[in-house]
């Protein structure tokens, strides 16, 4: 069922499994604050529905912010993360090597920085995050 959807990010989520799919599209042309917000929206929702698994969907994102945003973006998400008791968080890649290249150098400068408390895997296929996810 869809819980939140605007013109960044659409939130589903199934509640059988208790994994939210988080779909987001180009942000190379948003403002980082809108960009914030749509992350807030994302871990009020986690919170409120207290939703252990997510899947990040990247796999439309083909262009990438600028470095420092996008290391600010990441940082932001993850720090938010933290304030929810997610266990499990699949990413779908983006097409992009860029995009992904700064995604992965993103992620593993956050993993030095703060101990992450759940388990964050990357992904080609949407049907492999899946079973993934339900794995307990």
């Amino acid at each position: 069922m869809i819980l939140y959807q605007n013109s960044l990010i659409c939130l589903n989520y199934d509640p059988s499994s208790d994994i939210i799919v988080v779909e987001y599209k180009e942000l190379h042309n948003v403002l980082i604050p809108e960009i914030k917000h749509s992350i807030h929206i994302l871990i009020e929702t986690v919170k409120n529905y207290d939703i252990k698994r997510i899947l990040l969907d990247s796999s439309q994102t083909k262009k990438i912010v600028n470095e420092d945003n996008a290391f600010e973006i990441t940082m932001f998400l993850a720090k938010e993360m933290l304030k929810t008791r997610i266990q499990k968080v699949a990413r779908l890649q983006s097409p992009s090597s860029d995009v992904e290249n700064s995604t992965q150098s993103n992620w593993a400068l956050v993993k030095t920085l703060w101990p992450i408390p759940f388990d964050l895997q990357d992904f080609r296929n949407k049907q492999e995050a899946l079973l993934w996810l339900k794995e307990i």
